[in-house]
C-alpha cells in the first residue's frame, strides 16, 4: 500500500481563491562564487532561483519569501539565512521549502536530519527542484541516499583540497591570499592555461622593504614603525567590497616575523622554497628577528627605550631588573640613575642604593674588555673546534656513503624501468607511478646528502663568525651607537648583574649561547692544552682533552685555579 503525501497547507486570497505558499532557499559555498562575473549574486544564485521558481510553478505554489546564504558552507548548520528561514516557517503558514539540490541544505547526515525535522515539525514539505525528493516512502529513501552522497562528497572534497594545497605549497606556490606587499594575479602559460601566481605589489613592495630595513637598525619600536608606515601611505589592497585602509599594528608585527618575505612558504608547519620574489634578503630578515627577540627579552616590545642598558642589567643582590630614574639637584641639574625594581616596588628586601648610570656604563665597557678572548686563544680555539667539526663530519661519512649507494641504485632502477617500458613490458600508468616514487625518494636522498655538507660548511662559518666577534667584542662595542649596543648586549649576554663590592659597582654577566661556551676559561685551557699537544707531536683528539686533569693544563698552559671575587665560584683564569 502506497502512502500519499500529506495535503499542503494553503491560504485564501481576497478573491476567495486558494493559494499554496512556498519559501525558496539558495546557497553558494564561497564569496568568490557569490561575486563571480562582477555581479552582486554571481552566476550560481540566479540559476538556482530560476530552477526553484519553475519547481514552484509545477507545484502550483507561490514563493513568498527567499532566503540566500552567500558564501556559507553547508558543512555547518548555523548559517544565518537558514536559521531565519526555520524561524519564518514556524510562524507563517508555508507549504513547501524548495531547494535546488539536497546538498544546498546540508552536507552531512546529522544536519540534514535536524533541518528536515525542524521543517516537518512546522508542517513544511521539503522539495528539491532537480531531484525527486518528497514525503513519500520512495522520496524519503532517495532523500536519505542523496544526503549520504552529499556528506561523502563534502568530506572527500575537503581531503582532495587539502592534498592539493599541500602539493601546491611543496612546489613553492602560495596557498591563499598573499600578505601585504604582494598581489595575487592570474597569468596565461604557453598553452593558454590560466595560472594563478603572486607578484610584488608595485605600490607597496618598496614600503615593506623599507620597513624591514628601518626596524633592523633597532631605532624603531613596532608602534613607531607602524605610525611611520601609515604616514608614508601604506594601505591594504582594496577589493570590490572593502576599500583600502591603513594596516593595524598587529599586521605590522605579523609582517616583520613572516618568513614569506624572504622567500619561504610555510604550510601546516612545514617550510618550502617559494616561487615568489623575496622582498628582503635572508640576512636582513634574520636581523629583524634578532631585534624582535631583543625587544621581547628586554620586556620593551613597543615602547621607546630610555637607555641601551635597560632590559639587560639586573641587581646582583636580589636579581630584580634595574630601572632608569632621574634625580635633580639643588641647581636643577638632572642626573640619571639605575635603581633596583625589587626595592622600588617593595617586592624584595633589597637595600641597594641608586647607581649612577655613567658608572654602570663604564663597568660594562670594562667587562667587555676583560672577557674579550685574546688572539692567541682564538687561534687555539679555532684549531681545536675545527678539528672537532672535522671528526664529526668524518664520522658521518659512512651514513652519507649509504645514502649515496641507495641513490645510485634508484637511478639504475629508473633507467631499467624506462627500458622495460620501451620494450612494452611496463604500461604507461605503472611507469608514471614508479617514476613518481623514485623521484620523491631521490629528492629526499639528494637533500640529505647535500644537507650534510651544507650544514658542515655553515656550522664552520658560524663558528668563525662567533670567534671573530668574541675576539674583538670590546672594540666592536666601543665603536657602535647606542641602538646597536642594546642588540650587542642581548646577543652576548643573557643578563648583566651589577654587584656592590667594597662600595664600588662591579658587573658580571651570564653569557648567551654560544658565547657561554666560547668565553669559558675551561674551554680556553682545553684549547691551549690541545694546541700544545699538537705542537709536541701527540696524537690527542679534542674530545680527550676534556678528560685531562688540572695538572696537565697547568703544565701545558701556565694556568692556575683562582677564586672569583664576585661569586665565590672556582674558575680557571688566564694570566696574561
Amino acid at each position: 500500500m502506497t502512502l500519499a503525501p500529506p495535503a499542503p497547507p494553503t491560504s485564501i486570497d481576497r478573491l476567495g481563491e486558494t493559494t499554496t505558499l512556498a519559501v525558496s532557499y539558495l546557497r553558494v559555498s564561497t564569496k568568490e562564487q557569490a561575486e563571480r562575473g562582477g555581479r552582486d549574486e554571481g552566476f550560481s544564485i540566479p540559476a538556482q532561483r530560476d530552477a526553484n521558481l519553475r519547481k514552484a510553478r509545477d507545484l502550483n505554489a507561490i514563493v513568498v519569501e527567499e532566503f540566500i546564504d552567500a558564501g556559507e558552507s553547508a558543512r555547518k548548520a548555523d548559517r544565518p539565512e537558514l536559521m531565519r528561514m526555520i524561524e519564518y516557517v514556524k510562524t507563517h503558514q508555508v507549504a513547501y521549502c524548495i531547494v535546488h539540490k539536497v546538498d544546498r541544505l546540508a552536507r552531512n547526515r546529522a544536519d540534514d536530519v535536524a533541518i528536515h525535522l525542524a521543517l516537518k515539525d512546522a508542517g513544511v514539505i521539503l522539495v528539491s527542484a532537480t531531484e525527486n525528493i518528497d514525503e513519500t516512502p520512495s522520496g524519503m529513501l532517495l532523500h536519505g541516499i542523496m544526503s549520504t552522497i552529499a556528506e561523502f562528497y563534502s568530506r572527500n572534497l575537503a581531503n582532495e583540497v587539502a592534498k592539493g594545497m599541500t602539493q601546491k605549497a611543496a612546489l613553492g606556490g602560495t596557498v591563499g591570499r598573499a600578505p601585504i606587499g604582494y598581489l595575487n594575479v592570474h597569468k596565461r602559460d604557453e598553452l593558454g592555461r590560466d595560472v594563478p601566481t603572486v607578484i610584488a605589489d608595485p605600490e607597496r613592495a618598496a614600503l615593506v622593504r623599507w620597513a624591514f630595513e628601518a626596524y633592523a637598525t633597532g631605532n624603531y619600536s613596532t608602534s613607531m614603525l607602524h605610525s611611520e608606515l601609515v604616514d608614508r601611505g601604506l594601505t591594504s589592497v582594496p577589493t570590490p567590497k572593502r576599500p583600502a585602509k591603513a594596516p593595524g599594528l598587529s599586521t605590522i608585527q605579523q609582517m616583520l616575523s613572516n618568513p614569506y618575505y624572504k622567500g619561504d612558504v610555510i604550510f601546516r608547519g612545514a617550510r618550502y622554497d617559494g616561487l615568489h620574489e623575496p622582498l628582503v634578503s635572508a640576512e636582513l630578515w634574520y636581523r629583524v628577528q634578532n631585534v624582535l627577540t631583543a625587544h621581547q627579552v628586554s620586556g620593551e616590545k613597543t615602547q621607546t627605550h630610555e637607555h641601551y642598558l635597560k632590559g639587560s642589567v639586573y641587581c646582583g643582590d636580589c636579581g630584580s631588573r634595574l630601572m632608569v630614574t632621574h634625580a635633580k639637584n639643588g641647581k636643577g641639574i638632572v642626573y640619571p640613575y639605575f635603581i633596583c625594581a625589587g626595592r622600588h616596588s617593595k617586592r624584595t628586601n633589597c637595600v641597594r642604593q641608586a647607581m649612577p648610570i655613567e658608572h654602570i656604563e663604564r663597568q660594562v665597557e670594562d667587562y667587555y674588555r676583560r672577557v674579550q678572548i685574546p688572539e692567541h686563544i682564538v687561534t687555539a680555539l679555532r684549531q681545536m673546534l675545527v678539528r672537532q667539526f672535522d671528526d664529526l663530519h668524518t664520522a658521518n661519512k659512512a651514513a652519507r656513503h649509504t645514502l649515496a649507494a641507495e641513490r645510485d641504485k634508484l637511478r639504475d632502477e629508473r633507467r631499467s624501468l624506462l627500458h622495460a617500458h620501451h620494450a612494452g613490458a611496463v604500461p604507461l600508468d605503472l611507469l608514471k607511478e614508479e617514476q613518481d616514487r623514485i623521484a620523491r625518494r631521490l629528492a629526499f636522498l639528494d637533500a640529505q646528502i647535500d644537507a650534510g655538507q651544507i650544514e658542515y660548511d655553515q656550522a664552520k662559518a658560524h663558528l668563525e663568525d662567533c670567534l671573530a666577534l668574541a675576539g674583538d667584542m670590546h672594540t666592536i662595542y666601543m665603536s657602535i651607537d647606542d641602538s646597536l649596543r642594546r642588540i650587542c648586549n642581548q646577543a652576548f649576554f643573557e643578563r648583566i648583574h651589577v654587584y656592590e663590592i667594597e662600595n664600588a659597582d662591579t658587573v658580571r654577566a651570564e653569557h648567551g649561547e654560544p658565547f657561554d661556551a666560547l668565553l669559558d676559561p675551561n674551554l680556553h685551557a682545553a684549547a691551549l692544552a690541545y694546541q700544545a699537544s699538537v705542537h709536541a707531536g701527540e696524537d690527542l683528539k679534542p674530545a680527550d682533552v676534556a678528560s685531562l686533569n688540572i695538572d696537565y693544563w697547568v703544565a701545558h698552559t701556565g694556568l692556575e685555579p683562582v677564586t672569583s671575587p664576585v661569586t665565590g665560584e672556582r674558575a680557571n683564569r688566564l694570566r696574561q
